[in-house]
């Protein structure tokens, strides 16, 4: 935790209120997200007892599962999700714009520009909480593989015939969940705490309602107080007034209303089982809907207040301006989702189940390369988030106090400009130290020379001067001008180039099998996802 978010979170405590920990919105949020709120079976993460779905925040889909132990249930309720979910995604598939990627000549080597599709826009999935971004990864990677009756006709109990594509859908996100900076799939919890600081701890951030009283407390009311009610605040049946976000559910909700109404529909499926001629089965027909009436909405009653705290936490980050470069975080979403895109349509067979160690040292550079990229964009977009690397010595502020022409001794002297700069923050500059500043959005950087007598640091421009021997306009900052310089990139570098898997060394597992292909689960007896 950063310096800033600590003084922030101490504001929050005295204040009673939450406390902003940015200026501008570092996040993408779609005008048309779609939201997901699932819930799942108590002490059976892998089977779901319900979920909401929809991007109309007023008309939202629910999905129950009134016996999750019942296997084509959970496979029905599977299948629902597919048609909620696969359409919005496909809606997406299709809008497409030309774009330039570099890609490798396999003749001649080198790096040469192609023209290719990229989608205009990607879908966006949002859940409640960091366990709804597990759990999306949980029904991906136990439903990209099954087999449904087209694939296998032999399969013991084939799934319904979208399942296996939307988990797919779901384990790509999942991945992609764990990129920084990315915004395919959010969760609620996380966007507002990127936002704002509480008075709580980071454990009770997690709470969905307890966060957004602290953010959006009532007038003349505490933001800890009002935290307090929406924990632990029930009504007189001994419900909690802000269920959890999910998906695991309360355990007073599940041993006082959803066991005995499961079990109520328990036996009016048996009492419609054991019915013995049309009039009794007519009757207990009606007794079975009525207790499916009853799960569904004893189901809504815990979804339905987590759904709308998702739509009012989307609300409050749209206030902020978006930050200047998230747009350029949201086009390699772009790419993921449009790679991805074409992967399905190419026919490639679904995510394996454990990655190769080429594939799996490329996901890990790429993750290191994208967290601190979205940290150094994060800091140059808002002045907040550049006050707490300032404040650890890794950026300064500086006045041009003087400007002194230099150039270098080779045979083409290039400029090279001295600047005298004074600051009263503390960098942690050394001998040769670069730093840089952003110049027309792009990094140009200067080398620490020495400390004058009067504090004062004397730093040489080395590039983004033109190619002439006098600087081109606008490019040496002039006596007096305030600038922002950080000691760490602006871009991040690219790593060393991996091997192709089918050249992985022997010492990491050597190239991959062809003919290790992945499987179906085995089922179980018990058969949970």
């Amino acid at each position: 935790m950063s310096l800033i978010s600590t003084l922030a979170r101490l504001e929050a405590v005295e204040s009673g209120r939450a406390q902003p920990l940015a200026t501008v919105r570092h996040r993408h949020v779609s005008d048309r997200p779609l939201v997901l709120v699932p819930l799942t079976t108590a002490g059976e993460a892998g089977a779901p007892l319900g979920a909401l779905v929809g991007t109309d925040p007023e008309e939202p889909r629910l999905l129950v599962v009134p016996q999750p132990r019942d296997r084509d249930m959970r496979f029905a309720f599977l299948a629902d999700l597919a048609e909620a979910v696969l359409p919005h995604l496909e809606g997406y598939a299709d809008d497409v714009e030309a774009a330039e990627r570099s890609e490798t000549d396999p003749e001649t080597g080198k790096k040469v520009k192609v023209e290719v599709e990229l989608c205009a826009d990607a879908p966006q999935l949002v859940v409640p909480s960091r366990a709804g971004v597990e759990y999306v990864r949980l029904l991906g990677r136990s439903t990209r593989f099954r087999r449904t009756a087209e694939q296998d006709p032999e399969t013991p109990f084939p799934a319904p015939p979208r399942v296996p594509l939307l988990g797919r859908w779901l384990t790509h996100y999942g991945e992609r969940a764990r990129v920084p900076g990315s915004s395919l799939l959010l969760a609620a919890t996380d966007l507002l705490n990127r936002h704002w600081a509480t008075g709580q701890s980071s454990l009770e951030d997690q709470h969905l309602g307890a966060l957004l009283a602290w953010i959006d407390a009532p007038e003349g009311g505490s933001g800890a107080e009002a935290a307090l009610r929406a924990e632990l605040a029930r009504d007189r049946d001994g419900q909690l007034l802000c269920p959890p976000a999910g998906p695991a559910t309360d355990p007073a909700f599940d041993n006082r209303l959803l066991a005995p109404a499961i079990e109520r529909y328990d036996r009016a499926r048996q009492a419609l089982a054991s019915a013995e001629d049309g009039e009794a089965a007519d009757e207990r027909l009606g007794e079975l809907h009525r207790a499916e009436r009853e799960v569904r909405r004893l189901v809504l009653t815990q979804l339905r207040p987590t759904w709308q705290a998702v739509w009012r936490a989307l609300d409050l980050v749209r206030g902020l301006p978006a930050g200047a470069r998230v747009a350029d975080r949201w086009t390699r979403d772009r790419w993921s989702f449009t790679g991805h895109r074409d992967r399905v349509r190419a026919g490639e067979p679904p995510q394996p189940r454990r990655d190769d160690a080429v594939t799996a040292a490329n996901k890990l550079a790429a993750r290191e390369s994208a967290q601190t990229q979205a940290e150094a964009q994060e800091a140059l977009d808002d002045p907040l988030v550049m006050a707490g690397r300032r404040l650890t010595g890794e950026a300064f502020v500086a006045e041009v106090v003087d400007v002194t022409m230099a150039w270098s001794e080779s045979k083409r002297p290039s400029p090279r400009p001295l600047l005298t700069v004074r600051t009263d923050d503390r960098p942690h500059l050394g001998e040769s130290v670069k730093v840089y500043r952003s110049l027309d959005g792009k990094p140009q950087t200067a080398q620490f020379v020495r400390y004058e007598e009067d504090g004062s640091a004397v730093l040489r421009l080395l590039d983004r001067m033109g190619r002439g021997k006098e600087p081109a306009a606008g490019s040496v900052p002039e006596k007096g001008d305030r600038l922002v310089w950080t000691l760490f990139e602006h871009d991040q570098r690219v790593g060393p180039k991996l091997p192709d898997p089918e050249e992985t060394p022997w010492t990491h597992g050597g190239p991959p099998r062809a003919d290790a292909a992945e499987s179906p689960d085995p089922v179980t007896p018990e058969d949970l996802l």
